[in-house]
């Protein structure tokens, strides 16, 4: 028995050590190689900017069409990037995006860990592994893009900050609206499900910092908010297929004349759908479950989402395997859900959608071409919202070990199939009183 501990300890070692060797020779057959094109971009837009006196939206990548299209606060926080080597912006781009990427699941992959009866670092070393081999993950790195940071900052508001009540909780959803536009939908999840603090939070914090790249920077503030943010022509070809959203659906159906029509018909369902979904989730105490489908109704429901953009259903596809983990042992569910994150990871990094780059018509085109829609769309449709145990506590607390006692359903109370718990009158509660559980064409976005 003495030696259990330190023949684990190497088991594990050997393991993590086969694992990384697996995915390397993975990424050196399937990653294709970026060189850090939008790093470059912000790059090269600042330094026109800070050093050559030129206007940071007038800049275009010579020999491309690609300029830099985040909102003025964004080029204040890249600001340093303008003073630094070029190596050495390579380096802080790579480590800010591994930093924040290990803490998000640390957070995330510790129940899982505690569950299965896994070391804690040995769960985190196989996720992060895992995590490399990810396309949006290994196109997030390696084009230089900012998606981890942002997913990050909200992460921080509905795993940490909400659940503690605190009343900084919305300042990393404003920052990251005020960074990029499209997070903003989680002050919309903040309205929908009612936690009135937080949403006001979070536009203060948004409007305050675009108020102060304002007053810093008029001129860019002005160009980008008249001109830049509304030149459709810096979108690019929404029919490419590394348009993951039901946008780029419908216009790879017709490409010369896409149906906006039929385009915001699904945007409404959808976001239907998701409304009803997440304050399902956070009546049953589920914050994270509220990230993840919030995650994903983003990607569905933006007018352009890259694949790199799609590390954002990443807390989806860690949940199913969370949930999974937590069924019966050898029963059905277990069986279903981790499959299903079995085969949804499979998916995601395998380029299956390049296939149909080149033509995506017909029957196959259109089902293959939007596969990572399709996965968007079963995770927000049927990611499981945590029922709780039969003693009617949540499985998990905010520190994700199951000890807060907080009840998330009253025992006894039945949960329909989507996940959403039935309550009766008596046992309602407003979500903001509730025990949170934690769990490319012309654009450069």
């Amino acid at each position: 028995m003495v030696a259990q501990g330190p023949r684990r300890t190497i088991q594990q070692v050997v393991g993590v050590v086969a694992l990384a060797v697996a995915v390397t020779a993975f990424l050196s057959v399937a990653a294709v190689r970026h060189g850090f094109f939008d790093l470059k971009v912000y790059y090269g837009a600042l330094t026109w900017w800070v050093h050559d006196g030129g206007e940071i939206y007038d800049f275009l990548k010579p020999g491309t069409q690609y300029g830099f299209t985040y909102p003025p606060f964004a080029a204040l926080v890249m600001l340093p990037m303008a003073y630094l080597p070029w190596t050495a912006a390579i380096v802080v781009s790579v480590a800010a995006s591994v930093v924040v990427t290990a803490v998000l699941f640390w957070w995330l992959v510790d129940p899982i860990s505690r569950r299965a009866g896994w070391t804690r670092w040995f769960a985190l070393a196989v996720a992060l592994c895992l995590a490399a081999a990810y396309e949006p993950m290994r196109e997030t790195v390696n084009f230089g893009q900012v998606n981890m940071l942002l997913l990050f900052l909200v992460a921080v508001d509905l795993l940490r900050l909400l659940p503690a009540g605190s009343r900084w909780a919305g300042v990393g959803i404003g920052l990251a609206t005020a960074i990029k536009l499209t997070p903003g939908i989680f002050i919309v999840y903040l309205l929908v499900t009612r936690r009135w603090r937080a949403a006001v939070t979070s536009m203060a914090a948004a409007a305050g910092a675009t108020l102060l790249a304002a007053a810093l920077f008029p001129d860019a503030s002005r160009e980008f908010w008249t001109e830049a943010l509304w030149n459709t022509g810096r979108v690019g070809e929404l029919a490419f297929v590394s348009n993951q959203s039901l946008r780029g659906v419908v216009a790879r159906l017709n490409p010369e004349h896409p149906s906006t029509l039929a385009w915001l018909a699904l945007v409404l369902a959808t976001l239907a759908l998701w409304a009803w979904r997440s304050r399902a989730a956070v009546v049953a105490g589920d914050e994270a479950t509220g990230l993840a489908l919030t995650g994903a109704v983003m990607c569905l429901v933006s007018p352009v989402t890259w694949v790199h953009h799609l590390v954002w259903l990443l807390p989806a596809l860690i949940l199913l395997v969370d949930n999974g983990m937590a069924a019966p042992a050898g029963g059905r569910r277990r069986r279903a859900l981790l499959g299903a994150a079995i085969v949804g990871y499979g998916f995601l990094i395998s380029r299956i959608v390049w296939a149909w780059e080149k033509d995506f018509t017909g029957l196959d085109g259109f089902l293959g071409s939007n596969t990572y829609v399709w996965i968007s769309l079963a995770l927000l449709a049927f990611l499981p919202i945590r029922r709780s145990g039969g003693d009617g506590r949540i499985s998990r607390g905010p520190g994700g070990d199951g000890r807060t006692g907080r009840r998330a359903t009253p025992a006894g109370s039945a949960v329909d199939a989507a996940g959403v718990p039935q309550l009766d009158q008596h046992d309602r509660r407003s979500p903001a009183g509730q025990g949170h559980r934690v769990g490319r064409p012309l654009t450069v976005g």
